[in-house]
């Protein structure tokens, strides 16, 4: 199944097994449990420290499970782990044959010391960016603490499973047959969940901390920017992060970063993070900022209760998704209504779905969703779609797309337990339609991150906190970089100078402020 230049790379992968494993499948008689034995015997004769069983009796099938010889699996893949989720399975061979993994030696032991028992079931679609990543922190949990067990499910795979459950979106972790959580969630966030006392220890970690030179709100490119550029100054320098990487985590392909030809959000947020930690920076991460009192020293409050000050403050908080703000979306959020359609969308295979927004990213989200689905109606508020030429070139080559202008979305419908319809108004006649369909994907812009703010700095219209040339905002001491700005064209490249701008702006302060 594996072709001749990945057998090389995972047999190299393979050799750094520090013990052997045992890959233990449960199949039956359909094609897809022939193809996944196929992938499983090529594993298992790229190393003499692997061995395949095929007397695996687990429920879902095919799957397979990956153990140490004598202990039955607590980590399972319930159909074939291939596109995003092959990362996942090497993962969970390499550490289950005792290869060390990159994480906090205290989250590690934070995990080991988890009492009672703990079985998780993610539900996934291979082309979902976020599901590796809870797929592999449940794993490494099962690895390292025996109450643990987690099984990857794949949903275009168990489509009767996911009817069942009702699943709507990916990814979404079951915990003990009841619902944990949907979306990316780091290791730490999961371990924090189930830790109860987490919460309390951090915060009053926190609060014992000493005023930074530099605090850092934020995690994202212009947060890391702005952290890594002031510690190259020698100055303290701390980073409170909500999510480190921040909206770019959500970001599939990456192919306009100068230098880099393509990559994926992900992996330019692991080598973000990667670059703070090389230097004395702070980094508090799964906090978030609620207040900012102006000072002398600025004050910062945290949800957790704790505060931390600063003789300078960045404020890089970035931006999320804009919502319709329509009767029947928050109530059928992950239901039916979706924000990335390269997750969600084969869970919708074969039905009907609408796209809401008719700029690149909503063009492009038809466009992909048009090979998935039976149907896409793409609505837009305006009378033409401003999405680039060429996009619309070939979302009007699509037979199975249905473009609506001059449409105003005024509620999404359900039967209570999932999406059914969506009703707009025909901003021409003022008559008003309902398009029956399953899902919803919204994709009509972002809102920045400055709720907590409002009061306190100078917003504008849109919310966005007003900088000067300098990143300098209206409250001396406190700059902004990023997304939650003015700065016009909100773009990678250009939050991470405007961060690092930010940065060099406060090391002036502070030099100016010392003097005086």
């Amino acid at each position: 199944m594996l072709d001749a230049n990945i057998k090389n790379q995972l047999k190299a992968y393979l050799e750094k097994l520090q013990r052997p494993i045992e890959v233990v499948a449960s199949l039956d008689d359909s094609a897809k449990a022939q193809e996944l034995r196929g992938l499983l015997v090529d594993i298992a004769e790229l190393s003499d420290k692997v061995s395949l069983r095929e007397d695996g009796t687990h429920s879902l099938r095919p799957s397979f499970g990956v153990t140490v010889p004598g202990e039955a699996p607590r980590i399972h893949f319930a159909g074939i782990p291939m596109g995003h989720e092959f990362t996942s399975l090497i993962l969970a061979l390499l550490q289950t044959g005792g290869h060390p993994p990159k994480v906090d030696a205290a989250v590690i032991e934070q995990i080991k010391v988890l009492p009672g028992r703990f079985d998780f079931e993610t539900f996934i679609s291979l082309s979902c960016h976020n599901c590796p990543d809870v797929v592999q922190a449940l794993n490494l949990m099962a690895v390292l603490n025996p109450g643990v067990t987690s099984t990857m499910i794949d949903g275009a795979l168990f489509q009767d499973l996911v009817n069942e459950r009702r699943i709507m979106a990916v990814p979404t972790v079951f915990l003990n047959g009841q619902e944990f959580g949907q979306g990316r969630m780091t290791i730490e966030e999961i371990v924090a969940k189930l830790d109860t006392g987490a919460a309390a220890r951090a915060a009053e970690e926190i609060a014992a901390k000493d005023a930074f030179d530099v605090l850092v709100i934020g995690g994202g490119p212009a947060g890391a920017a702005a952290a890594i550029y002031a510690a190259r100054k020698g100055i303290r320098t701390g980073v409170v992060a909500e999510r480190f990487g921040g909206q770019v985590m959500d970001t599939l392909g990456i192919e306009n970063f100068i230098s880099v030809k393509e990559t994926e959000g992900p992996k330019l947020a692991a080598a973000l993070e990667q670059h703070v930690k090389q230097y004395e920076v702070d980094v508090m991460n799964l906090q978030r900022a609620t207040k900012l009192i102006p000072g002398k020293v600025v004050e910062v409050q945290l949800e957790n209760g704790a505060s931390l000050k600063g003789k300078t403050v960045i404020l890089s908080t970035g931006a999320r998704w804009r919502e319709m703000n329509v009767p029947g979306e928050k109530e059928y959020k992950a239901k039916g209504v979706c924000f990335c359609p390269h997750c969600d969308g084969p869970l919708f295979k074969g039905k009907r779905v609408a796209v809401i927004g008719g700029g690149n990213s909503g063009v492009e989200a038809a466009i992909d969703l048009a090979g998935i689905v039976s149907h896409v109606t793409l609505l837009e508020f305006a009378d033409q779609l401003r999405a680039d030429a060429v996009l619309q070139t070939k979302l009007n080559s699509l037979p199975n797309v249905t473009v609506i202008t001059q449409a105003q979305t005024t509620e999404v419908t359900g039967d209570g337990q999932k999406v059914n319809g969506i009703r707009f108004k025909d901003r021409v006649s003022g008559e008003e339609k309902q398009v029956e369909l399953e899902g919803i994907f919204v994709q009509i812009g972002l809102l920045p991150n400055t709720d907590w703010l409002k009061g306190t700095v100078e917003l504008s219209d849109r919310g966005e906190i007003v900088v000067d040339a300098k990143g300098q905002t209206s409250v001396p001491g406190v700059f902004a970089a990023g997304d939650c700005t003015t700065v016009p064209y909100k773009q990678i490249v250009i939050a991470m100078g405007e961060g690092a701008k930010a940065s060099l702006s406060a090391f002036d302060h502070l030099i100016r402020s010392s003097v005086a």
